[in-house]
């Protein structure tokens, strides 16, 4: 299975991407792992909200094929302790995916288009973080989620 992370926008704070680097190059011990960062749209001080999201939605969803799970990082989605989430990715790997891609929206969150074509939503909190962040604690909890399933001693309970 490949598990990749699809992110609207590069990240402008280098120390968050040398800890984004860091975790992807841990994770690659565990997993083929791919993050995917879509630019910015251009001009969109001149597009509305829902024009914004439109265009995400759409280059989002040509990154993703038919058979691709496609999960998406949503305050309404459902939440899990690391354990929790280490079980659904072991669910996942199971189950015979090829692609598990997750999703972090822009700033106006997703379309229409793209709610209907994902397979779940989680939540990583009930707290707003910038999507820079965002990046770091998923990738973050991933790695731990795979430590986890190995029995390593990363996370402690």
């Amino acid at each position: 299975m490949t598990i990749k992370l699809i992110a609207i926008g590069k990240t402008d704070s280098k120390p968050l991407q040398i800890l984004i680097d860091d975790y992807t190059k841990r994770l690659s011990f565990y997993i083929k792992f791919e993050l995917i960062v879509i630019p910015d749209i251009k001009n969109a001080k001149n597009m509305s909200e829902s024009q914004q999201k439109e265009k995400e939605g759409e280059l989002i969803l040509t990154k993703t094929g038919i058979s691709d799970q496609l999960i998406l990082l949503d305050e309404n989605g459902k939440s899990f302790s690391s354990i929790g989430f280490a079980d659904e990715i072991q669910k996942k790997m199971n189950s015979g995916i090829k692609n598990l891609i997750f999703v972090i929206g822009g700033p106006y969150g997703f379309p229409p288009s793209v709610y209907e074509r994902a397979n779940g939503k989680i939540s990583l909190s009930q707290m707003t973080f910038s999507h820079q962040m965002v990046r770091l604690f998923f990738i973050e909890q991933l790695y731990r989620g795979f430590t986890i399933l190995r029995n390593e001693p990363y996370h402690h309970q």
